[in-house]
């Protein structure tokens, strides 16, 4: 049975963009087991006492039903160059819990901090964030990355990000390269200078 995760940050007390996550979740139980009984994350996610004033990454596990809550400290690992690698056939669109495919694609390029994945001809995701691109105080962003993360949909939405369809040719148009997912926001992505995304 496929198993799926929803990634939730919890800081400054709060849980955050948690309408998007259960949007996500109740959308992915409907496609893969039709239409279920709605879950709210609300209910059901409590930080550990000793963690509530840490940054903590809640992994929530599920199929049907929830099957596991993890709760962890979170810090930004800190990302310094990144290799293109080119797959036409990976499919991400649901946040699989299996994630094989990315583990095998970062054992094969051991010498770069992480990869950008190239899928028919267009910039994605690397292993585990969206990815953005400066270019005179504007964000872009891929308009198909392989999942359209929280975080994403709440930059576009908001206009803080402009989705465009970027190929690895328009790389150098722009200035630098920054990761955001549901742990990691704009401001504290590392900063991975253009120079040092490699073919």
């Amino acid at each position: 049975m496929f198993r799926f995760i929803e990634t939730i940050c919890y800081e400054q007390r709060r849980f955050h963009r948690i309408e998007l996550h259960n949007e996500r979740l109740n959308r992915t139980r409907t496609h893969f087991f039709g239409k279920l009984p709605e879950i709210r994350l609300e209910l059901l996610l409590s930080v550990p006492a000793v963690l509530i004033n840490e940054t903590v990454k809640c992994t929530v596990t599920y199929g049907i039903e929830i099957s596991d809550i993890e709760y962890t400290v979170y810090t930004v690992r800190q990302i310094k160059s990144l290799k293109l690698v080119p797959d036409n056939a990976i499919d991400y669109a649901f946040k699989y819990a299996d994630r094989s495919i990315f583990k095998t694609m970062l054992q094969n390029n051991l010498q770069y901090d992480d990869i950008l994945i190239v899928k028919n001809g267009l910039l994605t995701d690397i292993s585990y964030a969206n990815t953005i691109y400066l270019r005179e105080n504007t964000w872009y962003s891929q308009r198909n990355p392989l999942l359209f993360g929280t975080r994403l949909h709440s930059y576009v939405r908001e206009g803080r990000v402009t989705p465009a369809l970027l190929t690895p040719a328009d790389l150098i148009r722009f200035s630098e390269v920054r990761i955001i997912n549901a742990m990691i926001s704009i401001e504290n992505s590392p900063v991975i200078p253009i120079e040092a995304v490699f073919n």
